[in-house]
């Protein structure tokens, strides 16, 4: 697998977009996530988007982060917020998620983030299993979706790495 860092607009990023959005919308009968997002969310250093691509060059997972503080939408001060995890179907259960999220933890942690959170919902049994699995806890709701029953939030703090300075 390759992992790139790709703008939140490269064509692969606005393809797999689509794919995820196609995706929400038919576990949850409606027009996929509203989330006002905006590529200059996921510029480095407030930021980052990535792109998983297999060996034959196709993209097939994505994921991103961008900063977070505190604001009227329960974020706290030094989140990030994880957005737009995906991996395509027929790449599902090799471990990109997992990848994937570990670059985005380690990427939020040297950005000087201090948490990182994310919002999914309760028709996503497999994302809330990837979450709780690598150390995420329910939390408060924030965010767009705060309102919404479906909705369920999750944090991990992103402590320092072990042998490394906070």
């Amino acid at each position: 697998m390759d992992m790139q860092r790709v703008p939140f607009d490269h064509p692969d990023a606005v393809k797999l977009n689509d794919a995820v959005q196609l995706e929400y919308a038919e576990r949850y009968g409606d027009g996929g996530d509203l989330t006002p997002l905006d590529p200059s969310m996921f510029l480095p250093p407030r930021g980052l988007y990535l792109i998983a691509y297999d060996g034959l060059g196709r993209p097939v997972a994505t994921g991103g982060w961008r900063t977070q503080d505190r604001n009227d939408e329960g974020y706290s001060d030094g989140d990030a917020e994880l957005k737009r995890m995906y991996v395509v179907p027929e790449a599902r259960g090799l471990g990109l998620a997992r990848r994937i999220l570990a670059a985005l933890e380690t990427d939020a942690r040297a950005a000087g983030r201090i948490r990182m959170v994310l919002e999914t919902g309760d028709m996503q049994p497999e994302a809330i299993g990837l979450y709780t699995s690598s150390g995420y806890a329910p939390c408060a709701k924030f965010g767009y979706y705060r309102e919404y029953p479906n909705s369920r939030c999750y944090a991990k703090p992103l402590t320092p790495e072990p042998g490394t300075s906070p």
